[in-house]
């Protein structure tokens, strides 16, 4: 796991340990003898560290998170290194995050690649940098540029690195890298320990003010603040043992365990159970996407972005132009904020061949079908591409609602058919819904499982049933927020208890975001409850300034004394006397409803693990992740608890309602003892 080489009087340490050289016990061993090693050897005046292939380390071995850790322990590891008598040079290779940064933090000078990056994630764990992170950082950089990148978790570029001072040189060729740090081999051993802090306490404070939404409902951020203020104030050893005992505190914390369980939980989604690992992949060379609307385009983008080539049809020339000029549009945007040049968007728009040419499908390997969320005419287009698909692509569905295997029917190929649910932009929200249907061949799951992994997204896995993993949770938390608004509540009221439980926003505002017409029968006549009547009033959400709520031309959202009326005349008309409701019934009503119909998503088989209904609600809906995720935060609040809630409550519940046998059965096993 550690190799040493020496060349003249420079000893070179390469950290070997693929995939991505973590910091298990064997490598810290490794490590730190080799420093040892190098103290002691007086043939050797320097000494280079760097990792193998394309990364530097990645950090911790997260097949220790939650066991106790062999010693040696990183912080003393990095001391080692820290106080060599000979200089210590980090050539980072590649990515250096968590403790790989922190160990290049702890050697006396960095030159790093240039397409190499550079950060301290730990946060996005509930977690500090626990290994002299929060220590030295802030001594090469100061406080505010040390916090960013803490508090954010963010990596940074090794141009960005060197701009702030984390890096001393840059170097643009792997070839020249070794050399380059070579250079330094003849300048004194510098411990990073020994500079000083460029901020004070006021300059942190000063950076919680100005970034409100990297701290919201969190409690790590507060802590890395805790330990840059100690690193601004304190020695280097009283300002470790702080950084020490805050990292001790949040490891054992409720929100570091939910977060571990969503890092690990994203990584288990990937596994599809019953498929054996090796099973060979279907090549695709080329994508095919069936509607330039806004879904059409968001989902052609992921795969220009990845380098695949993506043929987009359309049935009018005019939607055509439209739709590849809000992909261009959208590319351009990203561009104007640095994060890609001029010549990448250009590569990506070179890629799209927008045409109105329906056979020019059968070109592709992938055929994704974006039209109009009706039955009917997604059957229609199957028909048409079953004519036309090569054999052996794989056609797949973006429904959000509907039922792939009547779709996969219209073809005479069934098992190359399954759906692949984008969520809205698709071009940004990371998660796919994978729609198995009964005929889905196993390569077809297995190859649109690693597919969108490749293009940046994270695949779940979901069974065929009405709205699939998250819409179909979605559903009983929308009727029931509309039944609470009749019985009494207000849209405000409920939404607030969503937003204050860390949700970005209610249910009213959701309807209004998606839009409020979303299945509605069109006939202004027909008014059979409050959203066909907000809808006869041309009240389709933020899209008409007019939904739930009213909106301003910035979109900025308000009260509106129409709805408010609105509910009162609905209220009149269904004989409804307008009750006091609490936040404790909204949150069994919406929330616990939503573990409830997620257990029955576990009962039917529709998803593999209840870790999976975590990770789309986390990527999909914004479900704050400090709480792990739905089921998570359900094993948590207390199964029984949640059980006795749905009971309290079930008379008021729409029509239909009854509890999951699973979520029962859960209540009963790990329910506590009546003392």
């Amino acid at each position: 796991m550690i190799r040493s080489e020496k060349t003249g009087p420079i000893l070179r340490i390469t950290i070997d340990n693929p995939p991505v050289n973590a910091l298990g016990a064997g490598v810290r061993a490794g490590l730190a003898q080799a420093i040892a090693a190098a103290a002691e050897d007086q043939s050797v005046g320097a000494v280079i560290v760097t990792g193998s292939g394309k990364l530097f380390s990645a950090g911790a071995d997260i097949s220790e998170f939650g066991k106790p850790l062999a010693d040696p322990q990183l912080p003393d590891v990095l001391a080692a290194i820290e106080t060599c008598p000979k200089p210590v040079i980090a050539a980072i290779n590649g990515t250096a995050l968590g403790g790989g940064l922190e160990i290049a933090l702890a050697c006396h000078y960095r030159v790093a690649l240039a397409s190499a990056k550079l950060g301290l994630p730990e946060v996005k764990l509930g977690i500090l940098p626990g290994a002299g992170g929060t220590q030295r950082l802030p001594r090469l950089v100061g406080v505010e540029a040390a916090l960013k990148m803490i508090v954010s978790g963010d990596p940074v570029s090794a141009s960005t690195a060197a701009a702030s001072g984390l890096v001393d040189m840059v170097v643009e060729s792997a070839e020249g890298l070794f050399d380059a740090a070579a250079a330094f081999a003849n300048s004194p051993a510098r411990p990073t320990s020994a500079r000083a802090v460029s901020g004070d306490a006021a300059s942190a404070d000063a950076f919680v003010a100005a970034n409100p939404r990297l701290f919201r409902g969190l409690t790590a951020p507060f802590a890395c603040v805790e330990a840059v203020k100690a690193a601004a104030t304190l020695p280097l050893a009283e300002g470790l043992a702080t950084e020490r005992r805050l990292f001790l505190e949040l490891v054992s914390g409720e929100q570091s365990q939910a977060l571990r369980h969503a890092f690990f939980a994203e990584r288990s989604a990937a596994r599809i159970e019953d498929l054996p690992k090796d099973i060979a992949k279907r090549p695709v060379g080329r994508v095919g996407v069936i509607g330039a609307g806004t879904m059409g385009g968001g989902i052609a983008m992921n795969f220009l972005s990845a380098g695949l080539p993506v043929t987009m049809v359309e049935t009018s020339a005019e939607a055509l132009e439209r739709g590849a000029a809000l992909i261009r549009k959208n590319y351009e945007a990203t561009a104007a904020k640095g994060r890609l040049t001029t010549a990448q968007v250009e590569a990506a728009m070179a890629l799209l061949t927008p045409t109105l040419e329906f056979g020019a499908l059968g070109e592709c390997d992938l055929v994704i079908e974006a039209v109009y969320e009706n039955m009917e005419v997604k059957k229609q287009v199957f028909g048409r591409l079953d004519a036309v698909a090569r054999p052996g692509a794989i056609l797949a569905s973006n429904t959000s609602y509907l039922d792939v295997d009547a779709i996969a029917a219209c073809t005479s190929r069934p098992q190359d058919v399954l759906g692949m649910h984008f969520f809205s932009p698709a071009n940004v929200m990371k998660l796919v819904e994978v729609v198995r249907g009964a005929k889905t061949a196993p390569d077809v799951l297995a190859t649109i499982m690693a597919l969108g992994q490749k293009i940046g997204k994270v695949p779940v896995v979901a069974g065929v049933c009405y709205g699939f993993i998250g819409n179909r949770m979605l559903i009983p938390r929308q009727d029931n927020a509309l039944s609470l608004v009749m019985e009494g509540a207000s849209p405000e009221q409920v939404d607030k208890v969503h937003t204050d439980f860390g949700m970005p926003m209610g249910p009213f505002q959701m309807t209004d975001l998606a839009g409020v017409d979303i299945g509605w029968h069109r006939d202004p006549e027909r008014i059979d409850d409050l959203k066909d009547a907000l809808c006869a009033q041309g009240r389709w959400g933020q899209k008409t300034g007019a939904g739930f709520y009213d909106y301003d031309a910035a979109r900025k959202r308000s009260s509106s004394p129409v709805v408010a009326a609105l509910i009162e005349e609905f209220r009149k008309r269904e004989g409804v006397t307008p009750r006091a409701i609490c936040d404790e019934e909204i949150v069994v009503r919406t929330l616990y409803t939503m573990v409830n119909e997620g257990a029955k998503i576990l009962e039917e088989g529709i998803a593999q693990r209840s870790s999976d209904i975590d990770v789309v609600w986390l990527y999909g809906y914004g479900w704050p992740r400090w709480t792990g995720g739905p089921m998570f935060w359900a094993e948590r609040e207390g199964f029984a608890k949640i059980v006795a809630g749905l009971e309290r409550y079930a008379k008021s519940m729409p029509e239909g309602f009854s509890i999951s046998p699973l979520l029962r059965q859960q209540a009963t096993a790990t329910e506590e003892p009546v003392a």
